[in-house]
């Protein structure tokens, strides 16, 4: 029985199913359909994707749905990989929403429909086996996502701003890669991934360099790359917090997948250049995305400018396993992908988390300003619960999520400063440093970001702008048992991944091994990585290092293949634990000591005279980062702007003093905003070539022609 093609399968069928009763059902069921659909069909997919990381391949060609080229899916482990993750991911969306999407404004028939399009598109993408399938599937999940994401638009205006960005954004990106995969396939027998594979062999490097580039700028928009991001940190927030964590955990990944699927897979690896393009661009994104999170006062948006960072990194892992196998060097090369990719599943496990919390703070409190929350640990202990477990694990600290692919990641980068040999030039030569930096860069500035989020939007004093869903001073309700119900899955991902990544790395390895030994290295790559699970895994570590594909053996203890490096995230959360309890104890018992067993007495501590604190006197989210702006001044470029206005009677007595500090994006002012400055310019010139005189429009037609006619009478 062919599992991954019954996965498929059921997916189609859920979708279709779900979509209808969604357009059906009355308004009190529909939530539950839609999320139990949705669930089953990420189930569904988890099954797919994992059965063709097993070794199971699927295709599926209907040649009547689409005109001239039909429809082509393959699932291959490659694909498998990131329809599992995307299964995953929807799971733990679905359930939550299940109960948040049951306020009047989301559960309306339109919204309920789209979703479940959204999950088949979502799954799709990775199975596509040509490039008609891959562009009607991306098609699709724009369109839907975008959908989605202005489904409070008639209620915040700011929603319908952000969907602008994300529209206007998603499809030049779907141009590029159109013209990107056009300019391939035209030197192709038809459009199918083999014949785009047999002629890339034949292209011209500047033709191939040509291809990358295009559909680099359209995957890399999807994945949140500068300077393409600036819809991300829009779009995110806006959105409702099921359908965030489904773009910002699951959708996005689809961009790097995009990457992998064209440089290495069709084209077959390239230029160098490629490369170190790929892998400044991620170190970039991951350094300024991590800077405007840690500057964000706004929850969601904060989780969004992270999703730009930590895709920052794995395009790092990308672009150094390009260079690595252009060197030759195929055990550091699969090395750097298999982290790039495990960190792909670790940042879907914590980022829905996350997004899945702030979700709840919204609906309990009706804010996202962190300046504004506070106090939320009492109330909301669960969700209190839930963020904290997200944040850990994206601070890329033991025992985080984040913190073993981002070793991983290290450690490729660290073997890999004296791996390139003699062909190292002044742009390989930084290229490791550099990524070294960002990525303990990143690493650093990710924990104050997390702490900041987490110590002022949970553990400070409650403060006054906190309500009880924005109706005044009052109570917090804690989410149903549904969202409580999607943030636990989503919390049990990331604690598996943390303890026991061993688990999952074999079919990490898979899935690397498709993509850097080409179609004909697919399945001596899947056998050799097949027998490293927990009882064969030394054996099959060392077969998929003679391979030249990972990298990584046990599934408690993480022994490197090939290089030196050894890791056990669970022996190393034991004794964490172990050394947090054996502190405590220590200071509890010597302190007992001193006063006796039964003699406590509680004191005030001093406070030099200032009297207990109140929330007024406790950092914000904007006063915590404050050095850090003074820091990264150069970067920023915060803007300051105070105003004082004086009584009337005379102007040495002030009434009021307006103080306001914003850190903007300094590439969206300097990028962005010149260019609509000069589009709305033309639009208001273009406005005078439409008076509305009939005459003038005929002339419009009339003189081009006798023009082209006199050129053409000249010429001959």
């Amino acid at each position: 029985m062919n599992l991954a093609g019954t996965g498929l399968a059921t997916v189609g069928a859920l979708t279709v199913l779900t979509a209808l009763g969604a357009l059906a059902l009355p308004d009190r069921v529909r939530p539950a359909w839609t999320g139990v659909g949705g669930a089953l069909t990420g189930a569904a997919a988890v099954l797919a994707g994992g059965a063709a990381l097993a070794g199971q391949t699927v295709s599926v060609v209907l040649p009547w749905l689409l005109p001239l080229s039909g429809v082509e899916f393959t699932l291959d482990p490659l694909g498998g990989f990131f329809v599992a993750v995307t299964g995953a991911v929807a799971v733990a969306a679905s359930v939550y929403g299940i109960s948040y999407t049951r306020s009047p404004v989301l559960r309306g028939r339109a919204n309920q429909a789209v979703f479940p399009l959204f999950l088949a598109a979502l799954v799709l993408v990775p199975a596509a086996a040509g490039v008609a399938t891959l562009l009607l599937c991306w098609e699709l999940m724009a369109l839907t996502s975008l959908l989605l994401v202005l489904a409070e638009h008639r209620h915040r205006p700011a929603v319908a701003a952000a969907g602008r960005w994300y529209a206007v954004l998603t499809h030049l990106g779907f141009l590029a890669i159109l013209a990107g995969l056009l300019v391939l396939a035209a030197h192709a027998s038809n459009d199918s991934f083999p014949a785009l594979r047999a002629a890339a062999r034949g292209l011209s490097p500047s033709v191939a360099g040509l291809v990358f580039v295009l559909t680099l700028v359209g995957f890399g928009s999807k994945a949140g790359t500068l300077p393409l991001h600036a819809w991300l940190p829009r779009a995110h927030p806006e959105a409702p917090s099921q359908v965030s964590a489904l773009m910002s955990a699951a959708m996005v990944n689809l961009g790097v997948y995009g990457i992998v699927r064209v440089g290495f897979d069709l084209l077959g690896g390239g230029a160098r250049w490629w490369w170190l393009l790929l892998l400044g661009l991620g170190a970039a994104s991951a350094v300024y995305g991590i800077l405007q999170a840690a500057m964000s006062t706004d929850l969601k948006r904060l989780l969004g400018n992270s999703t730009t960072e930590n895709m920052g990194l794995v395009l790092i892992g990308v672009g150094a396993a390009g260079l690595f196998a252009d060197s030759g060097n195929r055990v550091l090369a699969g090395l750097a992908l298999a982290a790039a990719l495990l960190h792909v599943a670790n940042h879907a496990a914590f980022k829905t988390l996350l997004f899945l919390a702030a979700g709840s703070v919204v609906r309990a409190t009706g804010t996202r300003d962190l300046d504004a929350l506070g106090g939320l640990r009492a109330e909301l202990p669960v969700t209190t619960a839930a963020f904290g477990l997200g944040a850990l694990a994206a601070s890329a600290l033991p025992p985080g999520t984040a913190f073993v692919s981002e070793w991983l990641l290290l450690q490729a980068l660290i073997h890999g400063l004296p791996a390139t040999g003699a062909r190292v030039g002044v742009a390989d030569a930084l290229a490791m440093p550099v990524a070294v930096a960002a990525v303990a860069l990143t690493a650093g500035l990710a924990v104050a970001t997390f702490v900041k989020a987490f110590g002022v939007g949970f553990l400070a004093k409650r403060r006054g702008g906190v309500s009880a869903a924005g109706s005044g001073p009052g109570p917090l309700a804690e989410s149903p048992a549904s969202m409580l119900a999607g943030m636990a899955l989503a919390g049990v991902g990331c604690v598996g991944l943390a303890l026991l990544p061993g688990a999952v790395l074999p079919a990490v390895a898979s899935a690397s091994a498709v993509a850097l030994a080409g179609p004909a290295g697919v399945v001596g790559a899947a056998a050799a990585v097949g027998g490293a699970g927990a009882a064969g895994a030394v054996g099959g570590a060392g077969a998929a290092a003679s391979q030249g594909v990972p990298v990584v053996a046990g599934a408690i203890t993480l022994r490197l293949a090939g290089v030196t490096g050894e890791l056990s995230p669970l022996l190393l959360t034991l004794a964490l634990l172990a050394a947090t309890v054996a502190v405590a104890g220590a200071a509890r018992l010597v302190a007992a000591r001193r006063r006796g067993w039964r003699a406590r007495r509680e004191a005030r501590l001093w406070d030099c005279g200032g009297g207990p604190m109140s929330a007024r006197m406790e950092y914000t989210a904007t006063s915590f980062t404050e050095p850090l702006q003074r820091v990264f001044h150069g970067v920023l470029a915060p803007e300051l702007d105070v105003a004082v206005s004086h009584h009337g009677q005379s102007r040495y007595l002030v009434r009021a003093v307006a103080y306001r500090r914003s850190v903007p994006d300094g590439i969206e002012r300097r990028l962005y905003t010149p260019v609509l400055a000069a589009v709305d310019t033309w639009g208001r010139a273009a406005r005078r070539l439409a008076p509305g005189s009939v005459h003038r429009y005929l002339g419009y037609g009339f003189y081009p022609v006798c023009g082209l006619l006199i050129m053409l009478a000249v010429w001959r």
